[in-house]
Formats: structure tokens, C-alpha cells, sequence
């Protein structure tokens, strides 16, 4: 108790300056601590979602009944992200350009098109908040060093007006100081594990979904460029 009181005591005598810095790496370490947390349940969820579509997906459907089971759904409130984001928007697609009677290659460009647009979405959605927390991870010692600086500028600034310069004199002050440069590495610390951990799982969630559009977009590419049967003449 007396510990923290001391540390409170430091930080409410400390310069109008260096309190602001303070203030702004506490907001900075929330709202990254906000951010690790949504980040991590958002990929445990697309993860869980990636695994259960591709399983659907593999397990031989009608992929137009794949595609009626997810309107159904969204018709019930559900909004569609990962894989079969992807699917829904090509396979939408190569439905609505094969009704017009086009071309394969017409087709299959429209259909690849459209997948390379669900494919950026899923990667901005993936990606989001990370550039804060590279921000965070990558200034906040810079900024709790700014505080100390200044904090000790204003404690030597103190001691040349003194008439006995002590240790004792400076000490506070310089404690003071220090409180900013502890802040600053209390934020940026957590900001930078988070964000390599989170890069390595939205490059790998990535690939799977790269890799899922080329697999979907070969089967479609069968079906798009295959002919239909023709019909033996029948004997007179």
C-alpha cells in the first residue's frame, strides 16, 4: 500500500508535462490491452468458422444447396466472413454470368475478379488494429523516454537555484521522471508480443484463404469449361 501511494505521490507531483505523457501511454496501454483481446477472440472464432465451412465444403454438398443453406442464414441475421465469404462471392458470381450465356473465360474472369475482392476484404478485416499496435509498440518507449528527459531537465533546472546540492535533492525528481520511461515500456512491451503473435496468425489465416480461392476457383474452372454430353443419333 505504501509502495503504490509512493508511486501516486511521484506521479501527481510530477511537471503538467511529464503528467500528460504518463496519461497518454496509460491510454495507449488500455486501449492496446482492448485491442489484444478483441484480436485474440476474433481469430480463435475465424478459425473455428474456417474449419467448420471447409469441412461442409470437402464433405461432397451440391455447392448451389451450400449457397441457399447461406442465404437462408443471412436471411436470419448472419453475416458471412472467411472462406465462405470467398465462396459466396464467386460462386454469386459464376451463377449470374453463366445465366447470361457468356463466355468460360468471360466467367471464370468475372468469378476470379470477384473472389480477388472477398479475398482483400477478408485481409483488411484480419489485419485491423495491428497497425495500432505496431504504432503503440514502436513510440511508447520514445515517448516515456521524452518524459524522463524533461523530467530531469526540470529537476537540474531546480537544483542550480538550490543552495546545497544533495542526492536527496535531485532523487524525487528523477524518480518522477522514471515513472514515465516504466509507463512508456509497460505499453509498448504487450503491443509488440501481440503484434507479432497476431501478424504470424493473419499471414497464416491468409494463405489458407488464398489457397482456398485457387481450389475453388479449379473446380469452378471444370465446370465452366465443360461440355455437355452429346446425344448418340438414334437408329432409323
Amino acid at each position: 500500500m505504501n509502495e503504490q501511494m509512493s508511486i501516486w505521490s511521484l506521479v501527481s507531483s510530477a511537471s503538467l508535462l511529464v503528467q500528460l505523457v504518463m496519461l497518454s501511454l496509460l491510454v495507449a496501454s488500455v486501449v492496446s490491452w482492448m485491442m489484444i483481446v478483441q484480436r485474440s477472440l476474433f481469430f480463435s472464432q475465424a478459425k473455428k468458422e474456417q474449419v467448420k465451412f471447409e469441412g461442409e465444403f470437402w464433405s461432397g454438398v451440391d455447392l448451389a444447396q451450400l449457397f441457399r443453406s447461406g442465404n437462408e442464414a443471412a436471411q436470419s441475421g448472419k453475416s458471412f466472413g472467411g472462406c465462405e465469404a470467398i465462396f459466396r462471392a464467386g460462386f454469386r458470381e459464376f451463377s449470374k454470368l453463366r445465366q447470361q450465356k457468356m463466355d468460360a473465360d468471360a466467367v471464370m474472369e468475372g468469378t476470379q475478379r470477384a473472389m480477388r475482392v472477398a479475398l482483400n476484404k477478408e485481409e483488411e478485416r484480419i489485419e485491423k488494429h495491428l497497425p495500432f499496435l505496431a504504432s503503440v509498440g514502436s513510440t511508447s518507449p520514445y515517448v516515456g523516454l521524452f518524459g524522463t528527459v524533461w523530467g530531469i531537465m526540470s529537476s537540474f533546472r531546480g537544483l542550480a537555484n538550490a543552495h546545497q546540492a544533495t542526492l536527496a535533492t535531485v532523487a524525487p525528481g528523477i524518480s518522477e521522471a522514471l515513472v514515465a520511461t516504466a509507463m512508456g515500456l509497460f505499453a509498448a512491451i504487450p503491443a509488440v508480443l501481440a503484434y507479432n503473435r497476431f501478424s504470424a496468425r493473419s499471414d497464416n489465416l491468409y494463405g489458407q484463404y488464398e489457397t482456398f480461392a485457387d481450389e475453388f476457383s479449379s473446380i469452378l474452372h471444370r465446370q465452366a469449361h465443360a461440355r455437355p454430353a452429346r446425344r448418340e443419333p438414334q437408329a432409323k
